[in-house]
């Protein structure tokens, strides 16, 4: 007998296939992103090239924020198959405590302006909502109640206690420094800030493509081609660098940018000062959330917990995994962001509204899905939940610069929402 031939596997970095398989970009994100460029493109044809200007874009990012933020955790809500109606409820009633609390309580003890006001609120905001999101958890993972009562009753319940908080009356000013957090010429961080950030993300891009690329082959597995994470990281550092040069190209009002000058010392000339806004801080806040939450989604161990929960349950809970307490954490994530999302929403209003985070959760649940989570669990990603809410505001801010009355813009936004998920069973049954 002949022994059989053993031939050589070829390299990883071999396999063959199409241009976007080598890049191992998600067709599905391509396509959002090509629903977003049709999207804008539209809306500034119809708008008369207002929607595609630097300060546009700069409003647009800083709408987006709290809404992207909740939706990356409505992705994991979602991944496990279940929901979360109450998010807008928590928002608004996270907001109307902490705006109290700015307003009357801790100025009796720390005085007004106090350099601690700002922190001790953002701390209050994620303690108030994260309790309140693992108190839902607990509901639904311990006492078997559905989610979807549980958060539809939490929806009525919470804004019914943001009412009785003030029994109804807007609470303003907020503190000086907390209003930062909701972007405005407080919270922009300059052209230097702005730069220095979009340097840090590119080297961070490039590292991390290498590092994934010698995990990938100390553990044997295919690589993309070297020509293909070059291309990746040229993209990526591409849009880093574009989205601070918008940033960077809307300057402040006249009247602020002279009493900067003057404040700083600064001699006003006679043609004026140009003086770039720069990234706001709630969309640093919001892209911070998102990195933290993806590391966490992939990297960690509660997070393969959920999409294995996701995925069969009964397999998950036989396979050692303690669902319920996983359940219970998700829906306490899911408060605390919440929470965050209330600094952002009061801070840019300024005040604490009983209307504050009002069809919210619409919003979020659409961007979840239509970044590509499904209803089905199992399946999401948090950069596409943020994808998706980027797409759902730039719809509503488009209509609204188009003078889209609200009724008609709840109408798009729901067709939009059954869309996605039509589209979502579409893509399921063709990956079957």
């Amino acid at each position: 007998m002949t022994a059989p031939v053993a031939t050589a596997a070829p390299p990883p970095s071999a396999a063959s296939g199409s241009f976007l398989s080598k890049l191992e970009i998600d067709a599905r994100m391509l396509g959002m992103l090509a629903a977003l460029a049709v999207i804008w493109v539209g809306f500034d044809l119809l708008s008369g090239g207002v929607f595609l200007t630097p300060r546009n874009l700069w409003n647009l990012s800083v709408q987006t924020a709290s809404v992207a933020i909740m939706a990356t955790g409505m992705v994991l809500v979602i991944v496990t198959r279940n929901i979360d109606l109450s998010v807008g409820a928590i928002l608004g009633v996270t907001g109307m405590i902490i705006g109290v609390a700015q307003v009357q309580w801790l100025p009796a003890y720390l005085g007004l302006e106090h350099w601690l006001t700002a922190p001790l609120v953002v701390v209050l905001a994620m303690v108030i909502g994260g309790s309140i999101g693992l108190f839902q958890g607990w509901l639904i993972a311990y006492l078997g109640i559905p989610s979807f009562i549980v958060t539809l009753g939490g929806l009525l319940v919470w804004r019914g206690a943001a009412w009785w908080v003030t029994t109804g009356q807007t609470v303003a000013p907020m503190d000086t420094r907390f209003k930062a957090f909701g972007g405005g010429v407080e919270g922009a961080l300059g052209a230097t800030t702005t730069w220095v950030i979009a340097a840090v993300a590119c080297g961070l891009i490039i590292i991390a493509l290498g590092f994934s690329r010698r995990r990938r082959l100390s553990f044997g597995f295919p690589v993309r081609p070297g020509w293909a994470d070059a291309v990746i990281a040229a993209l990526a550092c591409g849009a880093v660098l574009a989205a601070a040069a918008i940033a960077n190209a809307y300057p402040l009002p006249a009247g602020t940018a002279r009493r900067w000058a003057e404040a700083n010392g600064i001699s006003w000339p006679d043609g004026g000062l140009f003086i770039p806004h720069g990234v706001a801080l709630p969309v640093l806040i919001a892209i911070l959330v998102g990195l933290v939450m993806t590391f966490i989604a992939t990297r960690r161990r509660f997070g393969r917990y959920v999409f294995a929960i996701g995925g069969n349950p009964e397999a998950a809970e036989l396979s050692g995994i303690n669902t319920r307490w996983t359940l219970m954490k998700v829906f306490g994530l899911m408060g605390l962001l919440c929470g965050i999302s209330a600094c952002i929403s009061t801070a840019r209003l300024n005040a604490a509204t009983n209307a504050a985070g009002s069809l919210d959760e619409l919003y979020v649940i659409a961007s979840a899905v239509i970044g590509g989570t499904s209803l089905a669990g199992g399946v999401g990603t948090i950069a596409g939940a943020m994808l998706g809410a980027l797409v759902m505001q730039s719809l509503q801010s488009g209509m609204v610069l188009l003078g889209v009355d609200t009724p008609l813009q709840n109408i798009v936004v729901g067709a939009v929402l059954v869309l996605a998920v039509w589209v979502d069973s579409l893509y399921r049954r063709r990956i079957k």
